[in-house]
């Protein structure tokens, strides 16, 4: 079956964080919205088929995950990853970013320090912030072959943190990790006794000629150093459906950890979750291939487009995940101008950097998941502006 990535779905007046709020946080309502990590696809013909057929029954009461929905997910990770996982290292969250949170506060103590790679996906700060944990950057290096991690500041950070939270593949950045990266990183929290909370939402969504590598596959040490969150939320466009899965081999630490979960009553999640998740698993990956190679199509035409007609605005062609980070530094303008100047001239709705650390000032992230046309007149905008 050919799916059509290029179908124009109209989702305003659908509740749509990124089109139905663009008035109240841009302060116009007119604007191409590629700020909100979400697809403008159509969700998969089988996950639509599914839910319905759950939801013709009818009750929608409770209701538990089944051995074979976590099998589905142990498959998939093998089939795509080489991973080598088992059932009872996995456990519920209804997302990642409360994945996360519910680390920091079940597997940390107040004013400990949990280490972070900026420029780097918000909510990070957040869960550091927010439950009285002292924040530690790590700030990326941004080269001319793109950023790398500063693994002489990570030395000397990790001798008194307690956690590092990683962004495997990078979010805003885009990059895969290189097994030889993790590597390092893993060896430097093993040594210090620092925890590492993997969050891998971004794995298949990895571009041809890259491969992700989970960090808990590189060896057993780390395995039992680290936690992997992994959903298919973003891959399959579900993330509506509030459904991720947390997995940790050390069964001392995943006892601790769902305990708390528990604690928390947020480990119920609901049907419609479950079914989309396990059915993108099983019946998705033609779906999956289709994405990987219209994605990369938007991202090759846009950093070519960027490069040849704009070529002050600094850009890296990203390795992973649907979005492009590109900075503006050279056009000598304010953040604020710059954002100003996005919205109401170029009439885009994109993330300021600065949400990503002060070291995302002056840049803007673009999701490319949308159809090649909406690319197209996006870049033409820029152009005009930039």
């Amino acid at each position: 079956m050919i799916y059509d990535f290029d179908k124009i779905i109209d989702r305003t007046n659908t509740e749509s964080v990124k089109y139905d709020l663009r008035k109240s946080v841009f302060g116009k309502e007119d604007i191409i919205p590629m700020w909100v990590a979400d697809m403008d696809f159509p969700t998969a013909d089988f996950i639509r088929e599914a839910i319905i057929e759950r939801a013709k029954t009818d009750v929608y009461g409770y209701t538990f995950r089944e051995d074979a929905y976590f099998e589905s997910i142990v498959n998939w990770l093998k089939r795509h990853h080489q991973w080598e996982t088992k059932i009872e290292w996995m456990s519920f969250t209804p997302g990642i970013v409360n994945a996360f949170n519910l680390a920091v506060m079940g597997l940390t103590n107040e004013n400990d320090e949990i280490i972070i790679q900026p420029p780097v996906y918000h909510p990070f700060f957040y869960a550091v912030n927010n439950h009285n944990r002292k924040l530690v950057l790590n700030p990326l290096i941004d080269t001319d072959d793109g950023y790398i991690m500063n693994f002489d500041l990570l030395e000397r950070q990790a001798k008194t943190a307690k956690m590092l939270i990683l962004s495997n593949p990078h979010n805003p950045v885009g990059r895969a990790w290189k097994k030889e990266e993790l590597m390092r990183l893993g060896e430097i929290c093993l040594r210090n006794n620092v925890l590492v909370f993997s969050d891998e939402i971004h794995c298949d969504l990895v571009m041809p000629g890259f491969k992700h590598v989970p960090f808990a596959s590189l060896s057993e040490d780390f395995a039992q150093n680290s936690i992997t969150a992994h959903a298919a939320s973003k891959t399959f466009n579900i993330a509506g459906l509030a459904t991720s899965t947390v997995i940790i081999p050390n069964e001392g630490l995943r006892k601790r950890y769902t305990d708390f979960v528990h604690s928390t009553e947020a480990d119920m999640g609901n049907v419609f979750g479950k079914i989309a998740t396990k059915v993108a698993m099983e019946k998705g990956d033609e779906w999956h291939s289709q994405l990987i190679n219209y994605v990369k199509g938007n991202i090759d035409y846009a950093v070519d487009f960027i490069r040849k007609e704009m070529p002050k605005v600094r850009i890296h062609k990203p390795e992973a995940t649907y979005m492009i980070w590109m900075n503006f530094s050279d056009y000598g303008i304010s953040d604020e101008e710059l954002n100003r100047k996005m919205v109401f001239e170029a009439e885009l709705g994109l993330n300021a950097g600065h949400i990503f650390g002060k070291e995302g000032e002056c840049c803007m992230r673009m999701n490319l998941a949308c159809p090649r046309s909406v690319v197209e007149i996006a870049m033409q905008n820029l152009k005009k502006v930039f």
